[in-house]
């Protein structure tokens, strides 16, 4: 029986990379998978997801009007789909998750999602929010603090590495906008700011 699956983390955890390994073995055993990212995230090449470590893969584009069941099924009525991978799920709207729990429960196909859990605020992103409500499997995937402890929270800073604690709560940046940090030091940066 296929299930939903939600990997998140904090940034610089991997969630790329596990993404594309996760691909790759279903490919390896001869079987078909099919990836999404975020139109929204504009860092790489359209179309193609790319790990910090230098793997990538094709993917398709999903934004705020993709009807994910229906594009899923419609390909899986032409050619088998063994799996089904979203990256920055987070991005996700209820409706799409709904649609993933579709996938999963009429078509079979498990999905696996990655993303992030919350904001630079401590917020959960929409799509976190119902994939932490609605998936079978939530797995944390770690990364660490500088002070050596799990990192579960980001920081935005501005060009002078300055927390920044306010602003749209997307902004798509990398490690020159965002720090990954444990808790305590989430708290002790955000309190006077």
């Amino acid at each position: 029986m296929a299930k939903l699956y939600f990997y998140y983390s904090a940034m610089n955890a991997g969630k790329t990379t596990a993404l594309l390994q996760s691909s790759y073995n279903y490919q390896e055993r001869g079987m078909r998978t099919m990836i999404y990212t975020a139109e929204i995230d504009n860092r790489f090449i359209r179309g193609k997801i790319c790990s910090r470590i230098g793997i990538s893969a094709h993917a398709e584009i999903f934004n705020c009007q993709t009807d994910l069941f229906f594009d899923i099924s419609s390909t899986h009525h032409k050619q088998l789909i063994d799996c089904v991978l979203i990256d920055e799920c987070h991005f996700l709207h209820r409706k799409q998750i709904i649609d993933v729990t579709r996938i999963v429960d009429e078509l079979n196909i498990p999905v696996l999602c990655y993303g992030l859990r919350t904001d630079f605020r401590g917020k959960l992103f929409p799509g976190s929010l119902w994939l932490l409500a609605w998936a079978d499997k939530l797995i944390e995937l770690k990364t660490i603090c500088h002070c050596g402890h799990q990192a579960n929270r980001v920081l935005r800073v501005n060009d002078q590495g300055k927390v920044i604690c306010d602003g749209k709560q997307v902004f798509i940046g990398g490690n020159n906008n965002y720090i990954s940090v444990c808790r305590k030091h989430f708290m002790e940066q955000t309190k006077n700011v």
